[in-house]
């Protein structure tokens, strides 16, 4: 899976103190220990990769943060691609533009969002090619919380395009047989849809479960995978 079960348990701790920061009145500090970090130095040495910026700044929603935002569509409906300077941070699937631009602006609440149709021509020509070409095109990413790169979104990155594993496989094989609650939760929490490939992963069953952006577009995604 190119991650061992040390980094895969430091990934999610990391996204324990991103829900924690995202609570009303937050403490940093607070939030640090009760995701399990022996100390606040330990946090501190990778915070700008586990959480794409300070935790203050991201306790506060991105303050002072710019973030660029386009939409196109796309065969699973409406395409929402946002960016920092530094990379696409944030992919969502609908079928009313402004709603996606207000689960944007509640992600980020303190950042400034601002629309960039011209600027993000290539991010989304990238993530749009990456529904149907294999190999996918490369995707500059800015992993927030859980997504670092070397994390889950390497992870599934790893899991073939065109198959599935369950979230029972996905925990075997990091060494945590008893994570699969786990493994869900990242799925369902994943902020960068398809170029963070987590709709491969399935239910035990092979059910598809749930999806973020819908089990339907779920489907679809895979067929088209698949063809």
């Amino acid at each position: 899976m190119g991650v061992s079960p040390r980094e895969y348990q430091a990934q999610l701790r990391a996204s324990q103190v991103r829900r924690g920061l995202s609570e009303p009145g937050a403490s940093v500090t607070d939030a640090i220990y009760q995701a399990g970090y022996s100390s606040s130095s330990r946090f501190y040495e990778q915070a700008a990769e586990k959480l794409g910026m300070s935790p203050t700044r991201f306790r506060e929603g991105g303050l002072n943060e710019t973030i660029r935002f386009a939409t196109a569509p796309c065969e699973l409906g409406l395409l929402s691609v946002a960016a920092t300077q530094r990379g696409v941070c944030s992919v969502m699937l609908g079928e009313n533009a402004a709603a996606l631009e207000q689960l944007l602006r509640q992600q980020f609440r303190a950042a400034k969002i601002v629309p960039d149709a011209a600027g993000l021509t290539d991010q989304v020509a990238a993530v749009l090619a990456a529904m149907t070409d294999h190999p996918a095109p490369g995707i500059p990413l800015e992993y927030v919380g859980l997504h670092s790169r070397r994390g889950f979104g390497r992870l599934c990155a790893r899991l073939p395009r065109g198959e599935t594993r369950t979230y029972a496989e996905v925990a075997q094989a990091i060494g945590q047989p008893t994570a699969v609650r786990a493994v869900a939760r990242a799925c369902g929490s994943n902020p960068i849809a398809i170029a963070v490939p987590c709709h491969r992963v399935i239910g035990s069953d092979g059910a598809l479960t749930g999806y973020r952006w819908g089990v339907e577009r779920k489907k679809k995604l895979l067929g088209m995978e698949r063809a």
